[in-house]
């Protein structure tokens, strides 16, 4: 099983693609990461353009079973949570047009599924995801790290029991 996974930003956005073994012990091979950035400086069409089409192309490059998403949950940043609106609603498009399914899974359901526990800080996610994609170090940055941390928490979700797309 291939899955994308993103970390939704407008301005820094993790993006990871891994490879899960679909029986026996879970394996998982990192086969792509990134964080497309854009800057608060460019029209808002040419940062959520660019979004899309870094998205776009993951999905046809590796063309995943599925597409995992940090759900955000904001509630005194309005204009935070509205900018990332624009990132996730060109993720979706790019999902939509490739006809990948998306699955949401919130912060705490993530470190439940790496970590053990639901309150795990994320240097220990991250050295979760290093472990179980066998890499020499932690994936940095932050958002690299989450993007594959999600990815990894669908696979995991995935091989329980069939979940239903956002």
């Amino acid at each position: 099983m291939v899955v994308l996974g993103i970390d939704p930003g407008i301005t820094h956005l993790g993006l990871g693609v891994v490879a899960v073994e679909a029986r026996g012990a879970l394996k998982a091979q990192l086969l792509h990461g990134e964080v497309v950035t854009t800057s608060a400086k460019e029209p808002a069409q040419v940062r959520v353009g660019r979004i899309h089409a870094r998205v776009r192309e993951a999905l046809l490059r590796f063309r995943p079973e599925a597409m995992a998403v940090e759900e955000q949950f904001f509630y005194r940043q309005n204009e935070l949570a509205y900018k990332v609106g624009w990132a996730l609603g060109a993720v979706l498009v790019a999902a939509f047009e490739a006809g990948v399914p998306v699955y949401a899974y919130g912060p705490m359901q993530v470190k439940q599924a790496l970590a053990g526990h639901g309150h795990a800080p994320k240097e220990e996610v991250a050295l979760m995801v290093r472990g179980m994609l066998g890499l020499r170090e932690a994936p940095k940055p932050s958002h690299l790290a989450d993007a594959l941390a999600i990815a990894l928490t669908h696979a995991f979700h995935a091989r329980l029991k069939a979940e239903k797309p956002l």
